[in-house]
């Protein structure tokens, strides 16, 4: 009979982190009775996860080194709410060991390893020497102290080359460098160094031989107080990019029941190396021949833990408080079945065709998917504020089913149907890499991301039935706001608008024509054809039909641009000023003619007036937002028939321009 421990009762928890993770901890706490506390920055005062939890309070700044990362400002935010428990989920303060000690210090029960495991843990050297003595296979490589250039150039020849640099003290893919031959090798030291320094305060560096063509495999472990120590499977997390995770899937496939239950087994190794308590997570890499190397242990819970959850049914957070609260592992090693397959992909805020540079912004657009065998793990909401303070990832998708095929089909079908709108995200690209044949028959590793050529202009051009579908939404609007008697529009039955719109650096002038017969029925054509529009339903979810096929599409209006999602992908819109007059121009004269229906807001020239190429002339007033009309070239307004507070329709003439030796 077990004895259990009394000195961890609680029964009010802190979350110490934010969005999504913050929202999971706080369904399970729930789940068992737990009180729950929120912290937030001034960035995240609006957050679902602070409106969620019991309680919450305003930590600092959006910068995270004043708020999230302050352990005086989270430690003091704790007692002041009456916290027995911090849960410090992934990220910010989950893998300090200070953090840790800290918590003891007030009396807080830390949800999560010692500050001792955590420290033996996060200096990759120790680790290291500790994996070695305790038999679990090691990368060779070198950890001395002597760090000078000449001594780490040394041990690379002797390791031999490619070799990868690591940050001691690192993680997350910082202070790290891949490195083809020896003339690299001054370079690569140098960066890496540098930032290692700036991102843990710790320059030391360790090299070890790259293993190539291998696979990230990762090994789920748990123990307890008692000694207890399982694993929960293994997750293959080799879709990465600068050696960042993108994609997880569980079991990681193609792996023979021995080198599984191997896997697990060194695993627990490790964790047992160092008495570890609560979630924790081995990280191995595989050669195509079969061979594992240890590569670090994270002392936290993983962000992709979703996976092993669906497929061996358990509560990970769950088992965290209740490890945290004394008891005991609920099931031992020959209790845990793996039922099905899981596959996770992470979404960012990041644009593919730049680089996938993080992008920041108010998201117009939230519809995360649902469906049988989806789980969407989020902390967000329309109308959010995606800041350029924290980690770009927004959200997790993950699906299961009875075999990997089947998990990945539900998976594509949630991530055509996630509709973000008002920042770009890597969506299309994730769709990319799940249709990819390599993915589909298992056959990638870490390198498999740079390997490919990706078209990632797919997530910048619309297709010409979407742009018909914007112009249609535009003129329905313009009719809307505007009214019918400043639009031209009678009784006799079709009256066509030409609508200018840009998107993306495309731009495109459309036709459209309204039904006499069939409310919010349009034509929508140009030089390369035409489209059936018909606007079916707004609420709940718009509906559209394209030349007679219905579909569902998110929009959003946001002042003078229209958001459109549709299967995937995002897209803006807006009006553009005519440039009709460009021929014109190049002829000496240009016309300005009002691009829209609309209300002359202010006049900037008087008739004579001498204005220059880019000079506004004229500011136009029409769907709630103000156009702003230019000259597109210099010289002297020779026609004015613009005037303040004047109404105007589309195609009137506003400017006329002529160029100087005219005059």
């Amino acid at each position: 009979m077990v004895s259990l421990s009394t000195d961890s009762h609680f029964s009010k928890i802190l979350i110490a982190n934010r969005g999504e993770i913050a929202m999971r901890i706080i369904r399970s706490a729930k789940s068992l009775g737990y009180s729950t506390v929120a912290i937030y920055s001034q960035a995240d005062a609006d957050l679902p996860h602070v409106a969620s939890a019991d309680y919450a309070i305003c930590v600092g700044s959006a910068v995270a080194k004043d708020s999230y990362l302050s352990i005086p400002k989270v430690i003091e935010a704790a007692v002041r709410a009456g916290a027995q428990a911090v849960h410090p989920g992934y990220g910010f303060l989950s893998e300090s060991a200070e953090f840790a000690s800290a918590c003891k210090e007030v009396g807080l029960v830390f949800v999560g390893p010692s500050p001792e495991a955590i420290r033996s843990m996060a200096d990759k050297s120790t680790a290291k020497q500790l994996m070695h003595d305790h038999g679990v296979p090691c990368i060779p490589g070198y950890d001395g102290s002597t760090q000078s250039d000449s001594v780490m150039k040394q041990e690379a020849d002797r390791i031999g080359f490619p070799v990868m640099i690591k940050a001691v003290a690192g993680g997350g893919g910082k202070g790290m460098r891949l490195v083809p031959s020896s003339s690299d090798m001054e370079g690569a030291l140098r960066g890496a160094r540098s930032e290692a320094e700036k991102s843990f305060g710790d320059g030391r560096l360790m090299l070890e031989k790259a293993v190539m063509n291998a696979r990230h495999i990762e090994v789920q472990i748990f123990g307890d107080q008692y000694g207890n120590c399982v694993y929960l499977g293994d997750r293959d997390c080799s879709l990465q990019r600068r050696h960042q995770k993108i994609l997880e899937e569980a079991p990681a496939p193609g792996l023979s029941a021995t080198l599984r239950q191997r896997l697990g087994e060194a695993a627990v190794k490790a964790a047992k190396a160092v008495a570890y308590q609560g979630a924790g997570t081995v990280e191995f890499l595989v050669t195509p021949e079969g061979n594992f190397y240890f590569l670090e242990m994270n002392t936290r819970l993983q962000v992709e833990h979703p996976v092993t959850e669906l497929i061996t049914g358990q509560d990970l957070v769950a088992w965290q408080l209740n490890v945290a609260a004394g008891m005991p592992l609920p099931l031992t090693q020959d209790q845990i079945s793996i039922n099905g397959h899981a596959i996770e992909v992470r979404v960012y805020a990041e644009d593919p065709a730049s680089g996938f540079l993080p992008q920041s912004g108010v998201l117009t657009i939230w519809h995360p998917p649902t469906g049988h065998g989806v789980r969407v793990d989020h902390g967000l909401c329309e109308g959010a504020n995606i800041s350029t303070h924290y980690d770009p990832m927004i959200a997790k998708v993950i699906a299961h089913g009875s075999d990997r095929e089947a998990a990945r089909r539900r998976l594509c079908r949630a991530v055509e149907n996630f509709a973000i709108g008002g920042i770009r995200t890597n969506l299309l690209f994730l769709l990319q890499c799940l249709n990819s044949a390599e993915f589909m028959k298992a056959g990638f590793d870490t390198e498999f991301l740079d390997r490919q050529t990706w078209n990632h202009e797919m997530t910048l051009k619309p297709c010409r039935e979407l742009m018909a579908v914007a112009a249609a939404f535009y003129y329905d609007r313009l009719h809307l706001l505007v009214g019918a008697e400043f639009q031209g529009w009678h009784s006799r039955g079709q009256v066509e608008q030409v609508i200018a719109l840009e998107s993306q650096g495309c731009d495109v002038s459309l036709t459209v024509l309204r039904s006499a017969s069939r409310e919010r029925e349009f034509k929508v054509h140009d030089d390369l054809g035409s489209h059936e529009i018909r606007i079916v339903s707004i609420e709940p979810v718009p509906r559209i039909e394209i030349d007679g096929i219905q579909q569902t599409i998110h929009l959003a209006w946001a002042g003078e641009e229209l958001h459109l999602v549709c299967q995937g992908g995002y897209f803006s819109f807006r009006p553009k000023v005519s440039t009709r007059f460009d021929k014109e121009a190049a002829e000496g004269t240009a016309t300005l003619k009002s691009p829209m229906s609309g209300l002359v807001a202010k006049v900037n020239v008087a008739l004579g007036d001498r204005v220059v190429a880019g000079q506004i002339l004229v500011i136009l007033e029409a769907m709630k937002m103000e156009l702003e009309l230019s000259s597109p070239i210099s010289g002297f307004v020779t026609q004015l028939e613009a005037t303040a507070e004047m109404q105007v329709g589309m195609g009137e003439t506003l400017v006329r321009v002529n160029v100087d030796n005219e005059q």
